[in-house]
Formats: C-alpha cells, structure tokens, sequence
C-alpha cells in the first residue's frame, strides 16, 4: 500500500467535481485525487507532499492525497460511517475543511455537513451520531461545554432536567433519533430567545419540539 509521497508537481487535472495532481516522484508520475481546494494552491513544479490513503477495487485502483496525517486520519474514518464513500468524504473536507468540518460533526450542525455534495440529512445525521464522540478533541480545540444542546442553559438540558428527559422520551417512543431531538430542543429554546416555554412545562415543551421536527422534515 502506498501511504506517502513527495515528489514535483507535474500536471493536475479536473474530472467534473473530481480534482487531482500528477506528482512525479523521481522519475514515476502518480496520479492522486486531491479537494479542489488543495488543487487551487499548487502550480506546476511545486515540490510536493502527501499522506496517501489506496482504494483498490476490481475496476479501478485510486490513490487519495492529503495535507497531513491527521487529515488522512480523519478521511478513513469518515468513510467508515454506512453511506460516506471516498468522494463524499473528500466533499466533506472541500466545503468545510480539516478544522470546521470535525467541529460541524461533533456539533451537530446538519445543515453545514449537507452542504457537502452528495452529503444529505441521513448521512449528516450518521455522521454526527456515529463519529461525535471519538472526533471530539481531535486535534481541534473544542469550545468549553460544546454539546448538541449549546446555547441551553445547564438546566435545560436533557441529561439534567426531567421535563427534557420526558419529553426526549416521548419523542424516543415517536421514532426520533437522539440527534434530531437534541437538535429540536436547542431549536426551541433559540427561537424563542428567553421566551420559551416553562421549564415543567413538558406538553408545551413537545408540541413546539414536534413543530419544528416536522419543519424540518418537510
């Protein structure tokens, strides 16, 4: 498997959404699919290095380059998530970059991931559920208290109040994911801008929450 390369920027090349670098490496031209981001700051005869991840397939053989070793690290792991392929995952790191992008999954933000092509609801939902927890701290600073639920008080929040843990209940038994509530109590709360509803106030609290579930899904 190759995993590493350095070497002098021959040719680059674009294939619709596909953007990739020819790098000669001492006298050998490998061809390495890359983010158009990456693309856009090389020239020709840049010397060159990169953290390489290898697909082999039955009709194909591809190699993927990255900046870092981190950011390989975290490419194989998002393809690792049910529905993210290589070209997906590369979508992730070109709309959001190494940085944003860990901070969109362990935050929750759906509609920053969905920006991504190819990316829709369910697969941001996978990937914030499967990947929040081992990305946190991965190598990115995280905001004190950064949670699906930030911006609630710490009463308010699911975990520590029984209200939101009956409604989390209730919505569970609906067939509601854990994210899209969490995501639908921090939606409440903001809307309402300190006007929300009681905080032993679970009916209010659900039906608000089932408003803006079905916004959302609509």
């Amino acid at each position: 498997m190759i995993g590493w390369l350095q070497g002098t920027v021959l040719d680059t090349w674009s294939q619709g959404p596909k953007a990739g670098v020819v790098l000669n490496c001492a006298g050998v031209g490998y061809e390495v699919q890359i983010t158009q981001r990456q693309q856009g700051q090389l020239e020709e005869g840049d010397d060159l290095i990169l953290w390489t991840h290898h697909i082999q397939r039955e009709d194909a053989s591809v190699l993927f380059g990255f900046d870092d070793k981190n950011e390989r690290e975290l490419f194989r792991r998002l393809i690792r998530v049910n529905g993210v392929g290589p070209q997906a995952a590369l979508a992730l790191l070109q709309e959001c970059g190494y940085t944003d992008l860990i901070r969109a999954i362990t935050g929750g933000d759906l509609r920053r991931l969905c920006k991504a092509q190819g990316v829709g609801k369910r697969t941001a939902e996978r990937l914030a559920v499967e990947l929040r927890t081992e990305l946190t701290g991965f190598g990115v600073p995280q905001s004190p208290g950064l949670s699906l639920v930030e911006g609630l008080p710490e009463d308010c929040m699911p975990d520590s109040n029984p209200v939101f843990t009956d409604v989390e209940t209730t919505l569970t038994a609906l067939g509601y994911e854990d994210l899209e509530i969490r995501r639908a109590l921090r939606a409440v709360h903001e809307q309402h801008d300190g006007n929300s509803p009681s905080d032993n106030d679970v009916d209010a609290w659900l039906k608000l929450c089932l408003q803006w579930l079905s916004k959302e899904a609509s």
